[in-house]
């Protein structure tokens, strides 16, 4: 009886030792996490969402007030998505990452999911997005997580006056990617104190530790990137765009999206990582030029655009764009940022500054809350060296950390829409 109980143990160990292994393995495609990171999740390998939910695109006025300059006319009111179930349902807000919209590729993808899992969702743009600054910045000048997340604590209330009387909500719960995951965890600590919403439950996806950590090594992508230096970011920029051109011609008509950057990677593979280094950073800066433009232009910063100049709906601003081409997110923060939280608090120095766009800020929060959850990427690559373990340390079992991925580019993976799901699903009431 004795054998026979332990070759019954012993067995049923190997068979466990199988299924926790096939459990545990993890097949997302690209191992390298640029190409995870430019590429994301080709659509035959991608969880199956619906190709289409009852999305409602509307809008809100922050700041009725409020003189927009001509140029910037179309951001005047903020624009916002959502969906709604039938019945009674938790509603997820979702949070843009840095400068994009409510309406990005990655926005509709968590979108879907959520939806198809049965939950009412909102989506937002990123306080980094110039229709952000321009209607519902309160000062105009993005960059300070906490101020950025008191603004969109703001839209959500804002938003949920507006069509809270549509939509039966159980529960409130809260989730962003990349800069978007940085600002839950501050609306988070927000709302905790101000129980708007009470949400039961935040999950952060790819955020970074250090806002400014994060920003410098894009930047930095870019910079070191450019065959010949950055002198030689337009002459980059039309090569890409003739790349770009040429995968269309050869593409039957294919969608600028994950698939068209995957059939671009594959119709002209590079054989070094330095292309897809300048992309990604090149990606960031697009977003950085559009982020100070639209403050420049609304503060009157003096940043590229003179204080005096108004600047008509119709003006040629490419001047602008070849300056802002070149300046860094260090240049907006000592210019910009800096200056702005010093007219607010003379005391404020440059490491305080620092400090404050991290997550470090709120950690005891973060790391004794039970409703906070983590996805994250090992390979991740807007986190210094050691940041990876920072968060698994404040995080603990509440992190799910994938091997491969690169920043962002396996959120569409089944396996990382399912931990997303999995999150929620397990609290859904």
């Amino acid at each position: 009886m004795t054998k026979q109980l332990g070759r019954i143990l012993l067995v049923s160990f190997f068979i466990t030792l199988l299924i926790t292994g096939l459990a545990g393995a993890y097949d997302y495609p690209f191992t390298d996490p640029f190409v995870a990171t430019v590429v994301g999740t080709p659509s035959e390998l991608s969880e199956k969402l619906p190709s289409k939910v009852p999305v409602k695109v509307d809008s809100i006025q922050m700041f009725p007030d409020r003189k927009v300059p001509g140029k910037l006319w179309s951001f005047s009111e903020l624009r916002y998505s959502y969906t709604r179930q039938s019945g009674p349902a938790p509603l997820i807000f979702l949070i843009a990452g840095t400068g994009a919209s409510f309406n990005s590729a990655k926005m509709i993808g968590m979108q879907k999911a959520f939806y198809q899992a049965g939950y009412h969702v909102i989506s937002l743009t990123s306080p980094t997005h110039p229709n952000f600054v321009v209607a519902a910045s309160t000062s105009g000048v993005p960059g300070d997580i906490e101020e950025d997340s008191a603004d969109l604590y703001k839209v959500m209330q804002k938003v949920w006056q507006k069509i809270g009387k549509k939509i039966e909500v159980t529960n409130f719960y809260l989730t962003g990617y990349s800069l978007g995951a940085a600002n839950s965890a501050f609306v988070a600590k927000l709302d905790e104190q101000e129980k708007v919403f009470n949400f039961r439950k935040v999950l952060l996806i790819n955020p970074p530790v250090s806002l400014y950590n994060s920003v410098l090594i894009l930047d930095a992508l870019l910079e070191e990137n450019i065959p010949g230096g950055l002198d030689n970011f337009n002459a980059f920029y039309d090569r890409l765009i003739n790349a770009f051109a040429d995968v269309y011609a050869h593409g039957e008509g294919v969608e600028f999206n994950n698939d068209f950057l995957y059939k671009a990677y594959e119709y002209r593979k590079p054989t070094s990582d330095e292309p897809l280094k300048a992309l990604i950073g090149m990606s960031f800066r697009l977003s950085s030029m559009n982020m100070a433009f639209a403050t420049d232009v609304l503060t009157k910063a003096n940043y590229v655009v003179p204080k005096n100049l108004i600047i008509g709906r119709h003006d040629n601003t490419h001047v602008y764009s070849k300056v802002l081409s070149r300046l860094t997110f260090l240049d907006y923060f000592h210019d910009v940022l800096l200056p702005y939280a010093q007219s607010q608090n003379p005391q404020v120095t440059e490491p305080q500054m620092i400090k404050k766009l991290s997550l470090r800020r709120i950690e005891d929060y973060i790391r004794t809350s039970p409703k906070f959850g983590l996805i994250h990427n090992e390979d991740d690559i807007i986190l210094l060296p050691g940041e990876i373990d920072y968060l698994r340390g404040v995080f603990g079992e509440r992190a799910k950390v994938f091997p491969s991925g690169g920043h962002c580019g396996n959120m569409n993976y089944p396996d990382n829409v399912a931990a997303m799901i999995g999150f929620f699903q397990a609290f859904k009431q």
